[in-house]
């Protein structure tokens, strides 16, 4: 599978990425909206090991974004089967960029890109969703057109309670008619 916009290619997770993805899944201010808020490099290694396999089961996934012009590996972007949330099962959108690589449009690109594809194979609705905190992706769901109903807002179950990343919001966009 390989998606490419104007300025990135979305392609399978290459042996190269695995040092570069785990350089992101270690920096806290990358992962500050996520639980564990760190991984170690063996942690990291087997997202995309379970990447790999979505992949090959559902024709999507989460998969690496890399820039055209440099082949820098940007982060990851993609669909995902998930569950744990009202209403689900169901494919979720998800990102997660280097830090270098943040406020340049990259994750909107990518994210276009993929719901683009969702449509194309028939898709009928995409979700996403984040700790309430997390500011940044909500803008960005809210910039790609998706919506969120209060009422669908949860405790994340893989969260300990009371902790500030439990409370999460879920965003859901249509396939356009």
């Amino acid at each position: 599978m390989l998606i490419e916009t104007a300025r990135l290619t979305i392609r399978p997770w290459l042996p190269r990425d695995l040092p570069g993805w785990a350089a992101i899944n270690a920096d806290p201010e990358v992962r500050q909206f996520y639980y564990p808020a760190l991984l170690t490099r063996e942690e990291s290694d087997a997202e995309i090991d379970q990447c790999l396999k979505h992949l090959h089961d559902h024709g999507f996934a989460f998969l690496a974004i890399e820039r055209r012009d440099d082949k820098a590996l940007v982060g990851g972007a993609g669909l995902s089967w998930a569950d744990g949330f009202p209403g689900g099962p169901a494919v979720e959108v998800g990102w997660i960029l280097a830090r270098r690589f943040w406020r340049r449009g990259y994750a909107r690109e990518a994210s276009q890109a993929w719901l683009a594809h969702a449509w194309s194979i028939g898709l009928e609705r995409v979700v996403g969703y984040t700790s309430t905190i997390n500011h940044p992706s909500r803008a960005l769901m809210e910039a790609l057109g998706m919506s969120r109903n209060a009422a669908d807002d949860f405790a994340d179950p893989t969260v300990p309670p009371g902790d500030p990343l439990s409370p999460h919001v879920l965003y859901q966009i249509d396939r356009p008619s």
